[in-house]
């Protein structure tokens, strides 16, 4: 983000929020319409932000309980810290044989 992108920000946004894009797969990207959910963040636990994504999108809840979550490389308990812009991607359970 540039100094002009930070400039051009809500003034009710606290400073280091903004959107956050967190990829998805499998059958959470075809209940979305899509492999990015992009919601409003300005920071919290991993748990915080599978209630807002569920909240955001209700369809994928149930998904959600059962999903990990990646920050980066790593993955991250419920009560790990999501900072603002972090890379984020919610892998859903998978099956096969």
């Amino acid at each position: 983000m540039t100094d002009a992108d930070r400039d051009r920000r809500s003034p009710r946004e606290p400073r280091g929020s903004g959107p956050l894009r967190v990829a998805v797969y499998a059958g959470m990207a075809e209940l979305v319409g899509g492999r990015v959910l992009e919601i409003s963040w300005s920071g919290g636990t991993v748990a915080d932000l599978r209630a807002a994504l569920a909240a955001a999108e209700p369809r994928i809840a149930p998904l959600l309980a059962k999903s990990a979550v990646a920050i980066g490389t790593m993955y991250a308990r419920d009560e790990a810290d999501v900072p603002p812009r972090a890379d984020v991607a919610i892998i859903p359970p998978v099956s096969g044989g």
